[in-house]
């Protein structure tokens, strides 16, 4: 079984006003096949952990180390750390123009595998994940991304997801900007893809509703770029109902 382990993570970004730490030493462990919910306030790191963890230039590791079955992937350029089975949804999916979503997966599979998959098998295997996303067959010669819904973005991320079929998935803010029926469709989508390959899913969010569809093993609360807590999956219907004020309010005056 795959593990991800995260050990005292620091993280820093440039502003106008000079470098800022975001992340002041996370420690988290995964193992395939389990849901953690990192859930927290605006501002508390759950984010920059995402894309920190995926190789993102922006975001610079000062300290720390992050190990994917026994190797730090933040040592790995970023295709490395697809290579090494690391998955990252976006919250804001970049438009690619010019490439379709056809290409745009064969193309990350053959990246991934190192030789490019049988073109009836993929069709065939594309084809059934998109009619269990309830996508359009046309969606596959769209440009990657350009004119999509919000919606239509995220079910491509999770279609990606499924077809790549990583170790460990981040999900960043899935749930964002999406209604009740794409909402419904996308979860359907990560729990699926869980139960075929035992994926581990990093779930982040700022509310509890898609862990309504998604159910999390382990719930790890984010305050000032740390972890403030971290329990079960009744912690999220705690949160639900107390909110993040009480570990703001001890954040800040820790």
């Amino acid at each position: 079984m795959s593990t991800l382990s995260i050990r005292d993570l620091h993280v820093s970004v440039e502003t106008d006003a000079g470098s800022k730490e975001i992340l002041r030493g996370v420690n988290l462990d995964m193992s395939q096949g389990e849901t953690h919910a990192i859930m927290g306030p605006n501002g508390s790191g759950k984010s920059t952990l995402a894309y920190s963890l995926a190789g993102h230039p922006k975001y610079h590791v000062t300290q720390g180390t992050a190990h994917l079955d026994g190797e730090d992937i933040l040592q790995m350029k970023v295709d490395e750390r697809a290579r090494a089975g690391l998955f990252l949804a976006m919250q804001y999916p970049v438009e690619v123009p010019g490439v379709s979503v056809s290409n745009f997966l064969r193309s990350a599979k053959t990246a991934l595998d190192g030789e490019a998959p049988s073109l009836r098998h993929w069709v065939k295997d594309m084809k059934s994940a998109m009619e269990r996303l309830k996508v359009d067959p046309a969606f596959a010669e769209r440009n990657v991304n350009e004119g999509f819904s919000g919606g239509e973005k995220k079910r491509h991320e999770i279609l990606q997801m499924e077809l790549l079929g990583p170790k460990f998935a981040v999900l960043d803010e899935t749930d964002s900007g999406l209604d009740v029926d794409a909402l419904k469709i996308v979860s359907e989508g990560v729990n699926r893809v869980k139960e075929s390959t035992d994926v581990g899913i990093m779930l982040i969010t700022h509310y509890t509703r898609i862990l309504r569809y998604v159910k999390p093993d382990f719930v790890h609360v984010f305050v000032a770029g740390r972890v403030a807590e971290e329990g079960g999956p009744e912690m999220a219907d705690r949160l639900e109902e107390e909110g993040y004020d009480r570990y703001v309010k001890a954040a800040a005056n820790a």
